[in-house]
């Protein structure tokens, strides 16, 4: 498996603009941040400058956009931004804003997609926590026919399907396959509005920032010339015959289905919200910020439920380690050599297996009439898996042995019995120093944790 690095922003960058819905002037700043800090925002326009964790939870409403919120503080419009960080494979960022909102600019993520680029993109040490779909999951809406399906995938993907209640524009859809195509294919795509919802916004004296360059105005309902009048007033723009249905814009659709694409934009940016980036194909049916952010919260739930994934084991592939290597790196010999093949292996993570029959010496005592592999040996099996992820890194690991010095944090959550497949996933907690290695290991059956250990060993070259 490709494990990837997490990400970060080679250098700090501002995009300067008004607030859709305040018309303020505003100034939001990415700057780079640490492993495992994920996206957070913060209000420097508030005393004490307070941060917002940009998760789903922190979602306070929907209805005009994806709106985050801790207490008394707010910041809205944050989608287009999410979603190029996402896209181009952010993971960690501190945004910090001067205002309410994040500035409207061209209603797209494309200025965001720019400015990364000009700063470039930094891989970190730690790797890239994917959540990866194994069950198909669905979120849906029956009063408005919303739903947004996620199926298992070898990456991520997404596909959007649109239907407006208008004669104008009526059923659109939008494909992504590949996240390299998000760019050309989707960041330019604007936010787009129908003259019927502006109206009603016009007299809240809300959307005091809207005009033609940063958004699609969709005029497909024919209206009073007055009001027309009116609206075009707001948006500083000529009168236009009100007879005449049609896009009002200053500059034409990049894409037939713009207004769908932009849709699959804002999709991204409050899946972003979930935490981690995901490995699945999305299926998305007349999606909206409000389905968007209960399916990002059933994710959470869905990645809190299985805190560690289980690796993904495919019993036709060829082991990377057989038992004839195996035996070669490691002493140990029946009945204590209980590591059977390793199918994965990288700098700083190994998964190995152990089928376990009732055959196991073990069970003669432990317990004859209830076969139940000790705990023990589920954490030795572990740390022999750990030795041969250490020994693999060396010159001459044939003449090298490890042992342990600590065992922590011990957990044992569920029976291995006879006719079990277990699994064993061990990582690296710190680099190797003065021959000495921790590391974090899991032992699962199935896709459940049975048993995980935390262990300190030292590797002594054998005289």
């Amino acid at each position: 498996m490709d494990y990837q690095k997490q990400k970060t922003l080679g250098g700090s960058f501002s995009l300067c603009g008004k607030g859709l819905h305040t018309g303020l002037s505003l100034t939001v700043t990415f700057n780079p941040a640490p492993e495992n800090h994920g996206y957070k925002i913060q209000r420097i326009d508030v005393e004490g400058e307070p941060i917002i964790e940009a998760v789903a939870e922190r979602v306070i409403e929907t209805t005009r956009g994806t709106v985050l919120g801790k207490g008394d503080v707010r910041v809205s419009t944050i989608e287009h931004a999410m979603s190029a960080l996402y896209a181009l494979g952010i993971d960690n960022c501190l945004i910090q804003v001067n205002g309410p909102e994040f500035p409207i600019l061209d209603g797209s993520a494309a200025p965001y997609v720019e400015k990364i680029h000009q700063v470039g993109v930094v891989e970190q040490n730690m790797p890239k926590d994917y959540y990866i779909i194994r069950k198909k999951i669905e979120v849906r809406d029956e009063k408005t026919g919303s739903c947004i399906t996620i199926l298992p995938d070898d990456d991520f993907s997404l596909t959007t399907m649109c239907s407006f209640d208008s004669k104008f524009i009526n059923s659109q859809f939008a494909t992504l396959d590949n996240m390299a195509d998000y760019e050309k294919e989707i960041a330019a795509a604007r936010t787009f509005v129908f003259v019927r919802d502006i109206m009603p916004l016009m007299e809240l004296n809300l959307i005091k920032g809207g005009d033609l360059d940063n958004a699609i105005v969709i005029y497909e309902r024919e209206v009073a010339q007055e009001q027309l009048d009116k609206l075009a007033d707001f948006l500083h723009m000529d009168h236009i015959d009100a007879s005449k249905i049609g896009y009002i814009q200053h500059r034409p659709l990049t894409w037939d289905n713009e207004c769908t694409r932009h849709k699959l934009l804002d999709i991204v940016g409050d899946l972003a919200l979930i935490g981690k980036p995901i490995k699945g194909r999305i299926v998305a049916t007349r999606p909206g910020h409000t389905i968007n952010n209960k399916f990002a919260r059933l994710m959470r739930k869905e990645i809190k439920k299985h805190e560690v994934l289980a690796p993904i084991y495919d019993p036709t592939r060829e082991p990377l380690m057989d038992i004839k290597r195996i035996r070669e790196l490691l002493p140990h010999r029946y009945p204590m050599g209980l590591v059977d093949k390793v199918i994965e292996i990288g700098a700083s993570h190994i998964v190995g297996l152990k089928n376990i029959t009732a055959n196991e010496e073990f069970f003669q005592g432990h317990f004859p009439s209830e076969p139940v592999m000790p705990g023990v040996l589920q954490i030795e099996a572990m740390a022999q898996c750990g030795g041969l992820l250490v020994l693999n890194t060396m010159d001459e690991p044939e003449r090298c042995s490890t042992y342990f010095l600590a065992i922590n944090d011990v957990k044992f959550r569920q029976k291995v019995v006879p006719g079990d497949t277990l699994l064993f996933k061990v990582e690296m907690a710190s680099a190797i120093r003065h021959g000495i290695a921790t590391m974090k290991g899991y032992c699962f059956v199935g896709d459940k944790v049975v048993s995980e250990a935390t262990f300190t060993a030292q590797i002594i070259k054998n005289k």
